[in-house]
C-alpha cells in the first residue's frame, strides 16, 4: 500500500478478514448457470485491493482449472466488462495493454501514450517496460518508434529510459541556469531549439522542475506553460505541457483529465476507466479534493450523473465516497489554494493588444475615415482598420482633427453609418476609458431593473486611479454623482460594497504580516470558520470584513488570504460561495478573483459569454475595448491555460461579419 512513512491516499485498501478461495467460489458461484450475478461481481472486486485480485485469480485456476478473466469476459459486456477486467491486471500489466491498444491497428491513441507516460514513475515505467515484454514478447520502445515520429517521438523515448533523476537535493544555481537555458531556448531564439526541452523536462528530479518553473516565471514574466504553447505544437507541445501538469501535480492533472472525460456531450470512457483503475490505489483521495476543489462538484456526483447501471455502481465504489455530502475544503485542495495565493504574488508585465501606431498622423487617419463614410455605402473594412489599429489617446487626436478638418462630429457620423453589434463596438472604442466604463454603469442602473453583473465586474476590478476618472467622467456626463445612482438603485450589503469601491480609497501601501494575521482572523469569524469567536456583533464582524476587502491593498489581501487558508485549512472563495449568496457573494468573489489573477478572471467571464447557445455581445464587447490596451494578452494567455482553446479561435466561432473582424483585431493574434 503506501510507502513507509507516507499516507496512504488510495480509495481502495486491503480488505480484511481476506480469504482468496473464499472469493474464488463466490465468484464462480456468481456466474455458474444462466446469467450472472453483476451484483456481487462488482461488489467483491471493487473492495479487493490489486494485490488480493491477483491471488483471487490464481486461486480461481486453482480450484476450478480456469482462466477467471477469461470468464469475467464471457459473462460482462460492454464499458462494466472492461472495467472489471482491468481492475484484474497488475498495474505494470493494465498500463502495457492500454499501450498496446493505443498503438495497435490504424491510428494511434496518442492521449493514452502521453496520460501514461508523463505520469508514471521511474519504477513504475522500468515495470511497465518489463510487463509489455512479457505479455506481448516484444520492445516497447521499439514499438512507439515505429508508431511516433519527430520530437513526439524522441520525448517519449526519453521518458521510456525511466531515468528522471529523483534526488531532493536541489542545486539553486543549476534551477536559475535551466530557467535560463529554456528561456533561450525558446521564447529568446529564432525558431526553438526543442532538444534543451526534452533533457530538462525528461531528465530533472521533479522537485528540481517546479522550482525551475518558478524561477521562468519570474524572469520570462509567464508560465512555462504559456511558453510551451508558444514555441511547440501538435502532439509534442501536449506531451510537454502533460509533463509539465505531472510534475507541478499529478492530483490536479487526473483531476482535469477526469472532468473532461465527462463534460459536455458523451462520456470518453476508456480515459474514465484508465485513471479509475489506475489512480484507485494511489492518490484517488487527492484526485478528489482537487476536482471538488475546481470544478466546485464532487468527482462523485460527475460520475453519478454522466454513467448508469451496474458501471456507475463499480466506478462510484473506485471513487470511493461523496466529497459533496461533506461540503467541506480538504488539506489537499487547501495546499493547492496556498500555491495558488503565492503565485499570483509574482509580478507578470501586464500587456495589451492595442499598442500606439508608430507612424500615427491623425489629419491622415481623419481622411481615411472620412473617405470610409462619404457618398452610398459605407467602407466598414477601413474603420476597422484604422480604430483598431490606433491606441485610445491616439482615437481622441483623430476625433478633434475630423472636427478641425471637416467641421464634423465622427461619433455622429460613426453613429450614423454603422449599426448592430459593430457600432457599438466602434463608439465604445471613441470614448475614453473612463467615459465608456461611466457608460456601462450609467446602463446598468437607469431604466427598469439593474444589472448587477456590470455593476460587479466594472467597480470590483478597477484601480483607485481608473475609479476617479470613472467618477469625475459620471458627473460630466450625467450631472449626478456615481454614488448617488449606485445607492438609490441598489440596497443593503450590495449597496455598502459597490458605495465603498465607488470611493476609490483602497490602501496602496505594502502589505502587513501583523495586520493581515488580524484581517485573517475577522474574515475567518465572519465566515464562521474560526475556533474561537470574538465578542463582536454580527453586524459589526460584517462591516469589518467589508472594509477588509474593499480597503485593504491587493498584496495585503494575497496575505491575507494565505494567512485564512493557514488558519482554517479553507480557501477564501470557496467559504464565500458556501456561506454568502445572490449579489453580495458575487461581489466579494469577484474581488477575490481580481485579487488572485485579473487576468484570470476577465478569461472566465469571456468565456462564458460564448460559450453554449447564443453570444453575450455586451459582455463581449465590453472587456473586449476596455482590457485592449491594458492586459488583454495576458488574458489571451490565461484563456488557452483555462480552457485549452485560443480566445482567437473562440471569437472566430462564435461571431461573425465585420463585428468578428473588428473583434480579432482587438484580440491581436492567435495563440
Amino acid at each position: 500500500m503506501a510507502p513507509q512513512g507516507k499516507v496512504y491516499r488510495g480509495s481502495v485498501k486491503d480488505f480484511q478478514g481476506f480469504d482468496a478461495n473464499q472469493d474464488a467460489e463466490a465468484l464462480y458461484n456468481a456466474m455458474k448457470g444462466f446469467g450472472s450475478d453483476k451484483e456481487a461481481i462488482l461488489d467483491l472486486i471493487t473492495s479487493r485491493s490489486n494485490k488480493q485480485r491477483v491471488e483471487i485469480c490464481q486461486a480461481y485456476k486453482s480450484l476450478y482449472g480456469k482462466d477467471l478473466i477469461a470468464d469475467l469476459k464471457y459473462e460482462l459486456t460492454g464499458k462494466f466488462e472492461r472495467l472489471i477486467v482491468s481492475l484484474m491486471r497488475p498495474p505494470a500489466y493494465g498500463d502495457a495493454k492500454e499501450i498496446k491498444d493505443a498503438i495497435s491497428g490504424v491510428g494511434t491513441d496518442e492521449k493514452c501514450l502521453i496520460e501514461i507516460l508523463a505520469s508514471r514513475t521511474n519504477q513504475e515505467i522500468h515495470d511497465l517496460v518489463a510487463a509489455y515484454k512479457d505479455a506481448y514478447g516484444r520492445d516497447l520502445e521499439a514499438d512507439i518508434v515505429g508508431d511516433t515520429s519527430g520530437h513526439f517521438k524522441k520525448m517519449l523515448v526519453v521518458l521510456l529510459q525511466g531515468a528522471r533523476e529523483e534526488d531532493d537535493v536541489v542545486s539553486e544555481d543549476l534551477v536559475e541556469q535551466d530557467a535560463k537555458d529554456l528561456l533561450e531556448a525558446g521564447e529568446l531564439k529564432w525558431g526553438t531549439d526543442e532538444a534543451q526541452f526534452i533533457f530538462i523536462l525528461g531528465r530533472r528530479s521533479r522537485q528540481h522542475l517546479r522550482l525551475v518553473f518558478d524561477e521562468y516565471l519570474k524572469i520570462a514574466g509567464k508560465p512555462i506553460e504559456r511558453s510551451i504553447r508558444g514555441e511547440l505544437s501538435g502532439d509534442f507541445e501536449k506531451l510537454m505541457l502533460a509533463v509539465v501538469k505531472c510534475i507541478r501535480s499529478k492530483a490536479e492533472y487526473f483531476a482535469e483529465r477526469l472532468y473532461k472525460a465527462m463534460k459536455g456531450l458523451g462520456t470518453r470512457d476508456n480515459t474514465l476507466i484508465r485513471i479509475m483503475v489506475s489512480r484507485s490505489e494511489i492518490d484517488m483521495l487527492d484526485i478528489r479534493e482537487v476536482f471538488r476543489t475546481k470544478y466546485e462538484k464532487s468527482l462523485y456526483n460527475m460520475i453519478k450523473e454522466d454513467t448508469s447501471g451496474e458501471y456507475k455502481k463499480a466506478l462510484l465504489k473506485l471513487c470511493g465516497g461523496d466529497d459533496d455530502a461533506a461540503g467541506e475544503f480538504f488539506p489537499e485542495a487547501a495546499q493547492v489554494a496556498y500555491r495558488m495565493w503565492e503565485l499570483s504574488a509574482v509580478k507578470v508585465e501586464l500587456r495589451g493588444t492595442v499598442q500606439p501606431a508608430g507612424d500615427f498622423n491623425d489629419d491622415g487617419d481623419a481622411q481615411v475615415l472620412r473617405k470610409a463614410m462619404k457618398g452610398l455605402g459605407t467602407d466598414e473594412g477601413a474603420i476597422i482598420e484604422v480604430l483598431t489599429k490606433r491606441s485610445n489617446a491616439q482615437r481622441q487626436q483623430i476625433i478633434k482633427a475630423y472636427k478641425a478638418h471637416y467641421g464634423r462630429d465622427l461619433l455622429a457620423d460613426l453613429k450614423s453609418e454603422l449599426s448592430g453589434s459593430l457600432a457599438k463596438l466602434i463608439l465604445g472604442l471613441m470614448l475614453t476609458p473612463a467615459q465608456y466604463d461611466a457608460k456601462q454603469l450609467r446602463k446598468a442602473v437607469e431604466g427598469a431593473g439593474t444589472d448587477e453583473s456590470v455593476l460587479i465586474e466594472i467597480m470590483a476590478t478597477r484601480n483607485n486611479q481608473e475609479i476617479r476618472a470613472i467618477n469625475e467622467a459620471y458627473q460630466e456626463a450625467y450631472h449626478k454623482s456615481l454614488e448617488d445612482d449606485l445607492s438609490s438603485d441598489t440596497s443593503g450589503h450590495f449597496k455598502r460594497i459597490l458605495v465603498s469601491l465607488a470611493l476609490g480609497n483602497r490602501d496602496e501601501g505594502p502589505e502587513n504580516l501583523t495586520q493581515a494575521h488580524e484581517d485573517a482572523k475577522v474574515v475567518a469569524e465572519t465566515l464562521k470558520l474560526a475556533d474561537v469567536s470574538s465578542n463582536d456583533s454580527s453586524d459589526s464582524l460584517e462591516t469589518r470584513f467589508l472594509s477588509i476587502l474593499c480597503t485593504r491593498s491587493y498584496p495585503q489581501l494575497r496575505r491575507v488570504f494565505q494567512e485564512f487558508i493557514k488558519m482554517t485549512n479553507h480557501d477564501v472563495e470557496h467559504a464565500i460561495k458556501k456561506r454568502m449568496s445572490g449579489d453580495v457573494r458575487d461581489a466579494f468573489v469577484a474581488i477575490v478573483r481580481s485579487v488572485k489573477n485579473k487576468p484570470a478572471f476577465f478569461a472566465d467571464k469571456l468565456y462564458k459569454s460564448m460559450k453554449g447557445a447564443g453570444t453575450d455581445e455586451r459582455t463581449l464587447t465590453r472587456i473586449m475595448i476596455s482590457r485592449s490596451e491594458i492586459d488583454l494578452f495576458n488574458i489571451r494567455g490565461e484563456f488557452i491555460d483555462l480552457f485549452d482553446k485560443s480566445l482567437h479561435h473562440m471569437i472566430e466561432k462564435d461571431t461573425s461579419g465585420d463585428y468578428r473582424k473588428a473583434l480579432l483585431a482587438l484580440c491581436g493574434g492567435e495563440d
